[in-house]
């Protein structure tokens, strides 16, 4: 079903307001085409024993060439398979490198990884 802006008014006043307003966004910084990538990258809490998914990989890239040569590397290595290559190029090349999430620096699982031991959640 489509409906156009004065439809969406008429039908559901109240949500078109909700719309509108700034307050309720919320900014996306990556896409997964995997839900089991996700999922896994969300729950983590620790770095100890992780092992980084082409996502990982493609987020410290700053161009779509570098992104394109990690997949085109995993795919040959059969890290990752023919379909999930393609779902990849096409997020790439649609929406670009960093549609995978902001870029990680050089000592990003350092930094991360040091705060979350330093947080309440002290591991012994």
């Amino acid at each position: 079903m489509e409906l156009d802006g004065e439809s969406l008014k008429k039908m559901f006043p109240n949500l078109a307001k909700e719309l509108q307003k700034d307050r309720n966004k919320v900014q996306l910084n990556s896409v997964r085409t995997s839900s089991e990538s996700g999922e896994k990258a969300s729950a983590l809490r620790s770095f100890d024993n992780y092992v980084p998914d082409v996502i990982d990989f493609m987020r410290r890239c700053d161009t779509e060439e570098q992104a394109e040569e990690i997949i085109r590397y995993l795919e040959k290595r059969s890290e990752i398979d023919h379909e999930y290559a393609q779902e990849l190029r096409k997020q790439l090349t649609e929406k670009g490198v960093r549609s995978f999430g902001n870029k990680k620096g050089h000592d990003y699982y350092l930094k991360n990884g040091r705060r979350w031991r330093h947080s309440s959640h002290t591991r012994v």
